[in-house]
Order: structure tokens, then sequence, then C-alpha cells
């Protein structure tokens, strides 16, 4: 029985739980959706209602319907005012009220301006009778506004406005064009002041001339945005200082004035931020200086590491540099500014899209230069052949190793290449035997092999650099047609002038069979020739001073 209760109990648990997550949750949905709501209803708000505008100044705003727009009925009021305020030179407007079923009229001087009505007021959740005495209000004050505004002394107070204006706007561009003159003629000057030293020291890599002609444009552009700023709010000023232009002007200064503002706001909002970058770059600055005095020290030989060796250290803390500052990125990157925005994302998914995409080889190559340093089979200094290139390593970077060839050619081998190639090292010591050296020389089979193996045998003792312990032995490598095939074999620890030691292991062996009269060539035959095929004559140094006498002088 109680197997059966148990997916009964399991049952009835799950619908218990899933009763309290509702419960929970309806009254989140709830305020969500009220939110939601409010949100549609105050963006509705905003949809139908437009707003009554005279001289640039907003009274109010009327809601519309589907027979009469907000726009319309907006314009229809302001139509109406102006007409008001134009058919009269009073200074003084009457304002009345006339109560109908349709809402409550607003009357300036007997005439039917603007109605206030149910809908208005439930809009703006006030009463008709206080709504409409605001309305009444603000028509007054713009009717006798804009009476006062076309008087005659407020015509040439605006024209008097307008003049100064004007005035001080052409002092500006007086001031400007002098400041334009004065940068042009000091600005090398002041630069080949403070940068004599610099150039001195750059040996004139850098010019005084070019950063003479980047601050010099740096400062015009900057004279060229006050320039325009100027511009602009003296237009600006200058209209509104009319009433007919008013509109205008205030228009002109909203599209300016207001991105200006919100930027400094912006800007003043963005400080604690900019106090956080500033501490998350000097905290930065200031572990990457104490990873370069800790590897200065251990470069020095003050700090021992073990097995660390010298050339691990400028890679070592060039990649801890990297970690540090990515670390400090992720830090950062919260307080940049929209840093939280779509745009900021995409931009950032855009880019390392364009990495991964572009940067195959780049990356293959990074890696492949960090497993070159770190993994111990070739180090700078060593002499290594990588295909048909021999050459002792000068430099490895994270994208390239360099060689210098045995012919002191500059050989650069991309790192990618160094991990998946064959690399032989003459320079790493195995065992304490040395590198082997070898060569391989054809003899014909009518020569005693044990003679054959003597005279190689001394030849390899007579050559410098090949040890004499262990002993040098010859290996046959193959009965050819004509001759065998020896090979000498000799132990050196000179890995780096093995093809000078080659060349005079050659030079002994011709010298050791010319002694002993033994021909090392063996053609193709018919038949033995007459006699052996080797000099019938020693070599007589004094031929050779006569022939080169210019290396007799050097």
């Amino acid at each position: 029985m109680g197997r059966h209760f148990k997916p009964l109990q399991s049952l009835a648990h799950f619908l218990v739980a899933a009763a309290i997550v509702l419960s929970l949750s309806l009254p989140l949905w709830a305020q969500e959706a009220a939110d939601q709501e409010t949100e549609v209803e105050d963006a509705q708000s905003d949809v139908f209602k437009a707003p009554v505008i005279v001289d640039g100044d907003i009274l109010f705003r009327l809601r519309g319907s589907s027979a009469l727009p907000a726009p319309e009925r907006a314009e229809r009021v302001q139509n109406l005012i102006v007409s008001v305020a134009e058919s009269s030179d009073a200074t003084d407007v009457a304002i009345t009220f006339e109560e109908t079923d349709l809402g409550v009229w607003i009357l300036a001087d007997g005439q039917r301006v603007s109605i206030v009505t149910e809908a208005d007021s439930e809009l703006d959740q006030m009463e008709v009778s206080v709504l409409s005495l605001l309305h009444g209000d603000a028509i007054q004050e713009a009717i006798l506004a804009y009476r006062a505004n076309r008087t005659d002394e407020a015509r040439v107070s605006g024209a008097i406005e307008a003049a100064a204006w004007t005035i001080g706007f052409v002092v500006f561009v007086l001031a400007i064009l002098w400041l334009h003159r004065r940068i042009r003629r000091r600005t090398l000057r002041f630069v080949k002041r403070y940068l004599r030293d610099v150039e001195t020291a750059t040996a004139k890599s850098v010019q005084a001339e070019a950063i003479a002609a980047l601050v010099r444009y740096g400062l015009n552009f900057i004279l060229l945005v006050v320039f325009f700023l100027g511009f602009y709010y003296y237009l600006s000023f200058v209209l509104l200082a009319f009433a007919e232009t008013r509109y205008f002007a205030q228009l002109l200064l909203t599209y300016l004035t207001e991105p200006v503002l919100l930027i400094f706001k912006g800007i003043i909002s963005y400080i604690p931020n900019l106090i956080m970058l500033a501490l998350i770059t000097w905290v930065t600055l200031y572990v990457i200086k104490g990873m370069r005095v800790f590897f200065d020290a251990v470069e020095a030989g003050s700090f021992d590491l073990g097995d660390f060796e010298r050339h691990w250290i400028n890679p070592t803390f060039n990649i801890a540099r990297v970690v540090v500052i990515l670390i400090a990125l992720v830090f950062a990157v919260p307080y940049i500014p929209g840093s939280d925005s779509a745009a900021f994302q995409g931009l950032t998914i855009l880019v390392g899209a364009m990495l991964s995409l572009g940067a195959n080889s780049v990356v293959s190559n990074m890696l492949a230069g960090l497993f070159v340093i770190y993994r111990r089979s070739t180090s700078v200094g060593d002499r290594i052949q990588i295909g048909d290139h021999i050459g002792d390593v000068v430099q490895i970077k994270l994208m390239e190793t360099h060689l210098k060839s045995i012919k002191n050619e500059l050989i650069s081998i991309p790192n990618a290449q160094l991990m998946n190639s064959d690399v032989v090292n003459f320079s790493k010591k195995t065992d304490g035997s040395g590198l082997l050296l070898h060569t391989t020389v054809g003899i014909g089979y009518e020569e005693p092999p044990e003679k054959v193996e003597a005279m190689l045998i001394e030849a390899a003792n007579r050559t410098k650099g090949i040890k004499a312990k262990p002993e040098p032995f010859v290996l046959w490598t193959a009965l050819a047609d004509y001759a065998i095939n020896y090979q000498i074999n000799g132990y050196t620890t000179r890995g780096s002038i093995i093809p000078k030691i080659r060349s005079d292991l050659h030079r002994n062996i011709v010298a050791v069979f010319n002694e002993n009269g033994v021909q090392i060539m063996t053609p193709s035959y018919m038949a033995d020739p007459p006699d052996p095929k080797i000099p019938s004559e020693e070599w007589d140094g004094h031929l050779a001073h006569e022939m080169h006498p210019v290396a007799d002088k050097s």
C-alpha cells in the first residue's frame, strides 16, 4: 500500500508547490501588468496632446479626438489668441468663463478662445473649473505679452539689443582672427623652444615642424568650434530680440543647448565612474611597475628561481602584463560609458568575430611562439637547422624567430613553421660524447677495406675539432655498383663550427688518400684505366703565392 501512495504524495507535493509559486508570482505579474498599462497610458496621453504655442512660449497642452486631432485643435486655439491680441493695443484683457453642456468656454475680451471639457479634466486629473482658470491665466499672460512685445518701445529695445549682439559678435570674430594669426606665427617658435632637446636626442627624427603642424591643426580646430558656437548663439540671440522671430530663436537654442546641457550633465554624473576608472588605472600601472622591478631583479640575479632561464624573463613579464591588463579591463568595462548598451555589446561581438575569423594564423604563431620559448629545445645562441636553413638563434619573438645564417644572413621563420618542422640543434648537449660528425666517400672494390678504414680514421685524427676519445669509427653504408661507400664518424663538441670541421675533414681525406696512392673517384668504365687517377705531383705552395700576390700583401 505504501508503494501505491508514494506517486500520489509526490503529485500532491507538486500541486502544493505549484500553488505556492503561483500565489507568489501573481502579485508580481499584476504589478508588472499595472506598470505596463501606466506606461501605455502615459504614452497615449503624450501622443494625443499637442502644445499651444504663442511667441515661442508653450501655454498648455490640449487633447484631441477622432473628429478634431490635437495638433489642429491647438493650432486653432493659438490662432484665436493671436487674433484677440492683434485686435487691440490695450494693456489689459478681460478673461471670462462661460459654462455650457460641452464644457467651460474661455473668453478673451468677449471672444471665445478655448474650451475645457470633462475629457480634458480627466486627462489632466483636475476639476474643470480649476483647469479652466489655469488656461485662462495662461491666455491672459500670452495676450498681454504679445501686445507688449510689439510696441514701438519694444521694437526699439529689440533693435538696440540686436545691434549690441552684432557689435559683440564682430569683436568676437576679430579676436578669433587675431588668435588664428598668432597661432600660425607662435606655434613653430614655441615647439622649437621646448623640443630642441628632443630633436637632438632623436637625431632630428622627431621634427619640430611636423609637431608644430599637428599642434596648429588642433588649435585651429578648437577655434573653428568656438567660432561656430559663437555664430550659432549670436544668431539665436538676435532672433530672440524680436517677437516675430522669437519662436525660431527658441528652436535654435533648444536644438543646441539641450544636447550640450545633456553632455555636461552626463559628464558631471559620470565623475564617480571616472574616479573609479582612474583608480583602476593607477592600481594596474602600480602592479605592472612592481612586476617590472621583480623581473629586473631576477635578471640581475638577486632572485634565484631554479631552472627559470634568463631568456624567459621578458616573455614572462609581457604575458603577466597582458593578464593584469585584461583583468583590469574586466573590472573597468562596467564603468565605461555605454558599456551596458546594445551598440557596445554588438561592437564587442563584431570585434570578436573579426579576430576569430581573420587572425587564425596570428593566433597560431603566437601560441607556437609561447611553446618555442618555454619548451627548452631552442634557446638564443643555439645553432639549429630548420629545413634547408642553418644558423644561430638571434631572437625568439612571439610571432617569429630570427636566425643568423652561417653566411651572416638574417632569416625570419614563423613560429608555427618552427613548431611543425624538424629542428636539429647543434648546441644542445645530449650526453658527454658530443655531436657525431660524419661524411661518406666511395672507394673501389680493388682497395683493401682495412686500408681504407685506416686512412679515413687517420684523416679524422688529423682534423682539428674532432675528439680523439671516443675514437672515430667507419661504417659501410652501401655496396654500390662500382664502389663501397664508407662513412667516417667522429665526435665533436664544437657544433657552431661544424661546416669548418667538415671542410677540414674532406681536405684531410683527400690528402691521406693521395699520400697512399688510393683513387677516390670510381667512374663508370668498360675496363680499368692503365694508371690510377691520383695527382702525379704534390702542390707547390710557392706557386700559390705567385698566383695571388695580393693575398701576400694583405
